[in-house]
């Protein structure tokens, strides 16, 4: 049974960081981008962007003035102890409100009333996964900004408009970013959820995107195969940084897929922008902690 021992001050502090801060993986990628980047103007917006990240970490001060909206991944095998983390985490999101590391921008979605606090109901949103076998328990917290929200796309494809060799998804994923153009804070990172029926396929590309380091591989190949192949068609558009035009309009993409009816494809298409806001831990059975997404930057 993992030894969940975290205190409310610890929980505390990695909300913190991660308002102050971005993920490893999306500043390492940020960083390879300003290097290779051949336009003049965008390799001077990937700096700008990459000093603003330094900035915010000395000065303390949030690394975007967006706050994204929280979601918790709570991964977790058997006989897992949750703690109080349904309580504390919630608790730390107001208190960093409260001290200005967040702004207050969370609302009732029709009456538009503001907490104040980041507080509201089902905020943060956790994701329980049940996992049968897992020895650890993992703990993902994710503030994925908004902006990047109205780009998204969801959409039901048929066999046919899937097309052969999935003509008809790549023709979607990137017809979408030229539409999104510089709304997604590019460069951005793109979740896509293929499979289940809507909500699935909706759910499969948020959590693909905020979940997954933006370094790795897919462990099939096939999906690791279509997640270059559009990573590299997305780039070649020229949309560029804040969509000013260059090679860098996209880190990574990401998939994640559900068997679904034989009758329908649902495919989602989710922009997150390169403000990386991530903390992860993993909890092992010996009360060893992993700390995810915190490499030395």
């Amino acid at each position: 049974m993992p030894n969940f021992n975290l205190s409310y001050e610890e929980i505390f502090s990695l909300v913190h960081r991660m308002c102050t801060e971005i993920s490893a993986d999306a500043y390492s990628l940020m960083k390879q981008a300003a290097q290779k980047e051949g336009k003049a103007e965008a390799k001077a917006m990937l700096q700008a962007m990459i000093d603003n990240v330094a900035q915010a970490g000395a000065l303390d001060k949030p690394v975007c003035q967006s706050p994204g909206l929280p979601t918790v991944y709570v991964r977790f095998g058997d006989n897992a102890e949750l703690g109080n983390l349904s309580q504390w985490i919630p608790q730390a999101v107001v208190e960093c409100t409260k001290k200005g590391y967040i702004r207050p921008s969370i609302v009732h979605p029709l009456t538009r009333h503001n907490s104040g606090d980041s507080s509201g109901a089902g905020i943060p949103n956790f994701e329980y996964q049940y996992r049968p076998g897992q020895e650890y328990m993992e703990v993902i917290m994710s503030a994925k900004g908004c902006g990047a929200e109205l780009a998204n796309l969801s959409r039901i494809l048929t066999p046919a408009t899937l097309g052969e060799n999935y003509v008809g998804l790549k023709k979607l994923v990137l017809e979408t970013v030229v539409k999104g153009g510089g709304f997604p804070c590019p460069p951005s990172a793109i979740g896509i959820g293929i499979g289940g029926q809507m909500d699935i396929s909706a759910k499969l590309s948020r959590e693909a995107i905020s979940t997954r380091d933006w370094r790795d591989s897919h462990p099939d190949p096939m999906i690791a195969a279509l997640e270059q192949e559009l990573l590299a068609n997305i780039n070649s558009l020229g949309v560029g940084p804040a969509g000013i035009g260059g090679d860098t309009t996209c880190l990574a993409v990401k998939i994640a897929y559900a068997a679904t009816h034989t009758a329908i494809c649902p495919v989602t298409i989710n922009f997150h922008c390169w403000v990386a806001r991530r903390f992860g831990v993993r909890f092992y059975p010996n009360g060893e902690r992993e700390y995810l997404f915190r490499e030395a930057m």
